[in-house]
């Protein structure tokens, strides 16, 4: 499975983007689907996961402003992320977790730069 990020750019705090994440192959049984992020000197961390039972999980930064989603007829997710802060600024990258043990899968990020 191949993942493809999008929708990354550059936008005002305050302001809002939604990231997309299109797999190559069918989500549908990936255990877990989501979104990391790393910030230039920092280290990758969790901004939102969605389980294949619609579980979801925010790191507690995002919570309230970003929402995730998935859409396995389009083998997609996505990032809805609102008041976006210069802190939000991060390449993110989308992954997929299948239940064969080491099965994850990465995209190739995208940037998000939050900036007045």
């Amino acid at each position: 499975v191949q993942l493809q990020a999008s929708g990354g750019g550059l936008v005002q705090p305050g302001g809002s983007l939604r990231l997309s994440c299109a797999a190559s192959g069918s989500i549908a049984s990936a255990n877990v689907v989501g979104w990391r992020r790393q910030a230039p000197g920092k280290q990758r961390e969790l901004v939102a996961v969605i389980m294949s039972g619609s579980g979801t999980n925010y790191a507690e930064s995002v919570k309230g402003r970003f929402t995730i989603s998935r859409d396995n007829a389009k083998n997609t997710v996505y990032l809805q992320m609102n008041s976006l802060e210069p802190e939000d600024t991060a390449v993110y990258l989308c992954y997929a977790m299948f239940p064969m043990p080491g099965s994850i899968y990465w995209g190739q990020g995208t940037l998000v730069t939050v900036s007045s």
